[in-house]
């Protein structure tokens, strides 16, 4: 199983720079960081840093969106960080949440959605597309390589991941919802006539190592308002009774009442009370590190190919330590 880390680009950038480096160093494989640009300051500058200041770890976004730049400009941001630092992006993408409604979009429709990873992953990895009644390809990329990684939770994204992309993105730790998931956008990718197993399986999830548990849900909880923005979308497409989406996902928002995305991913985000504290237990990983281990491994034996951690909490570089010691080591024998 690779590790990774999931940052919030907030200033100053050296601190997303250190903790990136500090990371690899520890055994974690894979670096990212949010992609809100209003929020938080422009990802791909601080992309090539951590590139700069890492000599194998691989960098993306989780996620970026099909709405906030033009296609062809994140196809070149990715192409030419791979061609000045040898192939180490992946493009994790989704619909679009806080990105988008914060400059007062909804989120990307699943056809934009589609239509764009054809674009991108074709004109980064040096291929040509007609976009926009143009015919477009880089003259200076040939031969290159880009995974894009899709971010889903209900039936119709699954089915659309499975079928055109090279990897999953499960933002969440709950195994229930993970073998749902997993399944589904297997199936997707062999009905298809993809090979299933070809699909990266990534689950992104807050984890937080410790013995104070109340404390550390505090810390967390905001996760389980952030994935209840998506969940409020498939409840009101696909409703709550359990026949489409599982209800171990949708019954936890009925006390939900707005969101404020200026607190959006961050500790002591008060519009996330109606977070209970199961969902915290179900959706992120807490305890001491042989309760981290004991999860791990569950969602190992589900196909879990990578797991991330969102290091939005107070005990950022402690949790690193004890996983690069005490965690990773576990699942790299």
């Amino acid at each position: 199983m690779d590790f990774g880390i999931v940052l919030q680009t907030d200033p100053p950038a050296s601190r997303v720079i250190d903790l990136t480096a500090r990371a690899e160093q520890l055994g974690f494989s894979h670096g990212y960081t949010f992609d809100s640009h209003v929020l938080w300051q422009e990802p791909f500058v601080i992309f090539s840093a951590m590139l700069a200041a890492t000599k194998t770890m691989k960098v993306g976004p989780m996620v970026t969106n099909p709405g906030t730049r033009d296609w062809t400009v994140l196809a070149s941001l990715f192409a030419t960080l791979n061609d000045m630092y040898g192939e180490r992006t992946i493009c994790g993408i989704g619909r679009g949440d806080s990105a988008m409604r914060v400059i007062g979009y909804p989120p990307s429709n699943l056809a934009t959605l589609e239509e764009s990873i054809g674009v991108i992953k074709t004109l980064a990895e040096g291929g040509e597309v007609e976009y926009n009644d143009t015919t477009q390809s880089f003259p200076w990329r040939s031969g290159g390589s880009l995974p894009i990684w899709m971010a889903a939770y209900g039936p119709k994204a699954l089915a659309l991941c499975g079928r055109v992309c090279d990897g999953f993105v499960l933002q969440l730790a709950d195994p229930q919802i993970a073998e749902w998931t997993i399944k589904a956008v297997r199936q997707s990718a062999e009905e298809a006539g993809r090979d299933p197993d070809e699909l990266t399986i990534c689950v992104v999830a807050p984890a937080y190592v410790g013995d104070d548990l109340a404390h550390q849900r505090d810390q967390v909880r905001w996760f389980g308002g952030m994935v209840g923005n998506h969940v409020a979308d498939l409840v009101e497409r696909y409703g709550s009774d359990g026949s489409l989406v599982p209800e171990a996902l949708t019954e936890y928002i009925k006390a939900r009442e707005g969101y404020d995305y200026s607190e959006h991913g961050r500790a002591g985000n008060i519009h996330t009370d109606f977070v209970p504290d199961e969902i915290i237990d179900r959706f992120c990983i807490l305890g001491d590190a042989s309760s981290h281990i004991e999860k791990l491994s569950e969602l190992k034996a589900l196909g879990v190919d990578q797991f991330a951690i969102y290091l939005m909490h107070d005990q950022q570089d402690e949790t690193l330590e004890v996983y690069g010691q005490s965690i990773i080591p576990v699942f790299n024998k």
